[in-house]
């Protein structure tokens, strides 16, 4: 049995609470109100966190969910840190069609949409052999396939008033390189790097698109499968941490959520304008050292 509790994987390892000093903010003159960015997997984790940050920098966030407490409790936390822009939530499900259009048009109720931040994400660990497809539809239906239509909607509203827009979508580490018996997530999060640059290659310089790479980082989803890993490994929970998810980085501890989010406030600014079809890469080094 495992040496820690769900709960106690989650007081150690799970995400902090986010106050205002956390949250980067940058001199940006379409950062304002009347602009929106929708913020996909908006409730929990980096997606709440980005939420949070750019309405930190006084956008208007549409997160979008299909947890609705975990929405009207971030909208709570942005007004309780009298945050200059404002989070709305939007309860949909990611994985139907009616839902993807209806959340662009309920963004565009709010002001002009301007940015696209697909953060949703799912795991499933298991060997090729015994994969459980449908698991796999159901992360590429949230984690490839709804980026694709959200941006689909997007595009329009984009090309409208000076035709400039921004869609940046949560990679990983795993879109660069693999780890056995994550075939859907690193099948995923490579494709989702295509549909990058993708949207780079038509979006003819005024639309811009990036990924942002990580390593681990401090969110519930991977705090909660800490003992869990731990059993399987007959390891600690500390000893899976340590061993497994930073043995190979240069870092000495996981990201938090928020660092995260920064990195997508500074990646859609003025100030990243020739990052298009590119890549975020913060992983401690995962990928680049040995």
């Amino acid at each position: 049995m495992t040496d820690m509790t769900v709960e106690e994987a989650m007081a150690k390892y799970g995400p902090s609470e986010i106050t205002r000093d956390d949250l980067l903010e940058v001199d940006d003159p379409a950062y304002a109100p009347e602009n929106v960015a929708i913020v996909t997997g908006g409730a929990n984790g980096i997606g709440r966190a980005t939420a949070l940050a750019f309405a930190a920098n006084g956008l208007t966030a549409v997160a979008t969910d299909r947890d609705e407490e975990g929405l009207t409790a971030v909208e709570s936390r942005a007004a309780d840190l009298d945050l200059p822009g404002e989070v709305v939530g939007v309860p949909a499900d990611l994985t139907n069609d009616a839902d993807l259009e209806r959340i662009v048009d309920e963004a565009a109720e709010e002001g002009s949409v301007r940015y696209l931040l697909n953060i949703a994400g799912i795991q499933t660990v298991a060997p090729i052999e015994s994969f459980p497809v449908e698991r796999y539809d159901l992360m590429h239906d949230v984690m490839q396939r709804a980026p694709l239509i959200l941006t689909k909607h997007c595009f329009p509203h984009f090309r409208r008033g000076d035709g400039r827009g921004v869609v940046g979508n949560m990679c990983s580490a795993h879109g660069h390189i693999v780890t056995r018996d994550k075939v859907a997530y690193n099948t995923v999060k490579f494709g989702l790097r295509g549909l990058t640059q993708s949207i780079a290659a038509e979006g003819e310089g005024a639309i811009r698109a990036f990924t942002v790479s990580t390593a681990y980082v401090k969110t519930g989803l991977v705090a909660r499968q800490l003992p869990d890993t731990a059993d399987r490994r007959n390891m600690t929970v500390d000893e899976v941490v340590e061993q497994v998810m930073l043995e190979r980085t240069r870092a000495t501890e996981m990201m938090e959520p928020y660092e995260v989010a920064n990195l997508f406030v500074i990646g859609c600014s003025r100030h990243s304008d020739h990052l298009n079809g590119g890549d975020m890469t913060h992983e401690g080094g995962m990928s680049l050292t040995y």
